[in-house]
């Protein structure tokens, strides 16, 4: 079991921790192959949801099953290689994977840092009590508050609503009961006209009493595929305050303000991040990031998990020629990307450090919580 948290450390939810992996850095800086120090990944391509805010369905590539053979030897490899943290997110609801409670347990025991976000529908007691013990943390995204809109927003059926509350409510009892030191969380993904949902959201979670919710803005595509209208935030900036008013001392509504105001522009061009944070997708394609996944950008797949051990995909060349490629000149991040990705604060904050705007440096005081997810 994952030792108790003490109670003065931060929950960073809005910003990077890549300050406190200064020595993977240094590395990263001299020209070494740096193992990633986050991993987010997804077990299955498939979802048992049809949320209408999902980028998911803009990553469609050759789909393959990720077998708990697979799974064991990638756990295996991250965990030689120095991988700190995997986190079960990306483009799949690998709770329904066959192999979701085995690769949270096995995870934990060869000494990864485990964690997951998910829609939370099929995690039942049952299966709650076997993985919470072992995560880190174990995030429900959920974007209403009200019956009615949850089918709406997330493409289901109203009675649906009630059993993730249900859910919810067993895994905020299952830690407290135990003492575990996992972190339950909520996620909101506002877009715009989601607006009406932010209060009822965060007084549900006031009730339900899990750690903190989230608000967080929705990623877009390069084309604008999904329709975020950005410029709609800001007449929403009152609704969001009042929210994080409602904040007590064990339970938190963070709105992550700096993505939302960013809206759909880089301050960068080069992208640093995917050797210190990369990803996967449920058909076990590794690319270095989501947003890259579709076969449209097969010139930046890697290889893939199901029919190569991961130590040796980020061992090749190839890893490595297409983590150089981001790297350089010939790409740019603010017409070449999507909006807001998944490496966007850990760019920022690199990108900032190579040009000398904002050197990074070990940061005084206790370590943020989560320090495995940067």
């Amino acid at each position: 079991m994952t030792s108790a948290l003490t109670e003065h450390t931060e929950l960073v939810l809005d910003g990077t921790k890549i300050a406190w992996h200064l020595d993977r850095v240094r590395a990263w800086e001299r020209g070494e192959r740096v193992a990633p120090i986050t991993i987010d990944m997804a077990l299955t391509r498939a979802c048992n949801y049809g949320c209408h805010f999902c980028y998911a369905m803009l990553q469609e590539n050759d789909r393959q099953v990720i077998t708990q053979k697979v799974i064991y030897d990638f756990l295996e490899d991250c965990a030689e290689i120095g991988v700190k943290g995997i986190s079960l997110v990306s483009d799949g609801e690998s709770t329904i994977s066959p192999v979701f409670v085995d690769t949270i347990r096995r995870g934990s025991e060869l000494g990864l840092s485990m964690a997951c976000g998910t829609n939370g529908f099929v995690l039942n007691k049952r299966k709650l009590e076997e993985i919470l013990p072992h995560m880190t943390y174990l995030r429900v995204n959920i974007s209403a508050g009200e019956r009615q809109r949850y089918a709406e927003i997330m493409g289901v059926k109203e009675h649906w609503f009630d059993r993730i509350c249900e859910n919810i409510r067993d895994m905020v009892a299952i830690k407290k009961r135990d003492g575990l030191a996992v972190t339950i969380g909520l996620q909101m993904v506002l877009m715009p006209q989601y607006a009406d949902q932010i209060m009822p959201l965060a007084r549900l979670g006031k009730e339900l009493r899990p750690d903190y919710l989230v608000i967080k803005h929705c990623s877009d595509d390069e084309d604008g595929t999904l329709g975020v209208d950005y410029g709609g935030y800001e007449a929403i900036y009152d609704r969001l305050r009042e929210a994080e008013a409602l904040s007590d001392d064990e339970y938190k509504v963070v709105v992550k303000w700096s993505k939302i105001q960013d809206g759909h522009r880089r301050s960068y061009q080069r992208c640093y991040g995917p050797p210190f944070m990369i990803q996967l997708s449920g058909s076990g394609l590794v690319a270095p990031c989501g947003m890259l996944f579709n076969e449209r950008y097969k010139k930046f797949h890697i290889g893939n998990i199901c029919e190569t051990r991961f130590k040796d995909i980020w061992a090749s060349d190839r890893y490595w020629e297409v983590m150089n490629h981001l790297a350089g000149p010939e790409f740019n991040a603010q017409t070449m990307c999507g909006t807001l990705c998944l490496q966007h604060k850990v760019n920022q904050a690199l990108d900032a450090h190579l040009k000398g705007r904002h050197t990074l440096h070990m940061p005084n005081g206790n370590p943020p919580q989560h320090l495995s997810f940067i």
